[in-house]
């Protein structure tokens, strides 16, 4: 039997250190400058767990009735393997500073007008932004691993595309650090900046701004990667469908940051 994509989300949130999940109106809102920071109003255990979003409102009904859901367990059949040349993925090389957000169902990296874009099937879409999941939504074969990022596209007819990476944590002390792992691994310089700044949104809502960092790492991995490529959904309420989800063969590799330990949102 097939594992749903709600049974997914509440095996994901059941590990310890849950980063949380795709959001939808706090991830893709337009942010006004001073504007306090929305928070998610679902959660994943308990009566506001995925198996019952469809009840929070009736604009949630996907989430119980959706045929086309994300995260999925990527397993052969469920995906089109493409090249990378079949997505044109341009991120700006250096970026001198970006909000940083707790959203309380996630950690986002604010992108909007820094010249991040994706040309996906003739469509054209901007880079709204970029947040973190701990452990991974999408299973690789069953198996989860420690993080995903998503990067979070949208063209000008409010079309919705989502590039997923997996993140290998390691720790430089210890045997992970030198592991064989099934995907080729990058070291990752920008994850490493971003994540010094965790520390000042340990409460949700609460926003700060990245140091200086480069993409070039990610857009040199993004040019020699194959995706897996489906259509899919937002991965939280209202579980929108027709969402294009291309997720890296290639996957980053971070040091183990402590400091996530701080996110454990309901």
């Amino acid at each position: 039997m097939a594992t749903s994509p709600k049974t997914l989300l509440l095996l994901a949130s059941a590990i310890p250190q849950v980063l949380g999940f795709c959001g939808a109106r706090t991830h893709l809102d337009r942010r006004e400058e001073g504007e306090t920071v929305p928070t998610a109003t679902f959660g994943y255990i308990g009566t506001g767990g995925p198996l019952l979003w469809h009840h929070l409102s009736p604009a949630n009904a996907l989430c119980a009735t959706g045929t086309n859901q994300s995260p999925i367990n990527m397993v052969e059949g469920s995906f089109t393997l493409v090249p990378g040349t079949d997505l044109t993925v341009t991120l700006p090389e250096e970026v001198e500073e970006a909000e940083f957000e707790n959203l309380g169902s996630t950690i986002e990296v604010v992108m909007e007008g820094k010249g991040g874009a994706l040309t996906l099937e003739e469509v054209e879409y901007e880079l709204l932004q970029f947040h973190f999941h701990h452990p991974s939504e999408h299973v690789d074969n069953g198996v989860s691993l420690p993080m995903e990022m998503h990067m979070v596209f949208q063209s000008a007819e409010q079309q919705l595309a989502v590039i997923g990476v997996y993140v290998d944590l390691v720790d430089s002390t210890s045997a992970n650090a030198t592991r064989s792992l099934r995907r080729r691994a990058t070291a990752s310089t920008m994850l490493e900046t971003i994540f010094a700044s965790i520390d000042a949104i340990a409460t949700p809502g609460s926003v700060t701004k990245t140091g200086a960092f480069t993409m070039t790492e990610l857009n040199e991995m993004l040019a020699t990667t194959e995706f897996q490529r489906y259509a899919g959904s937002l991965t939280t309420p209202p579980c929108s469908e027709g969402v294009q989800v291309s997720i890296s063969s290639h996957i980053l590799r971070n040091l183990r940051a402590q400091r996530l330990a701080l996110f454990n949102p309901t």
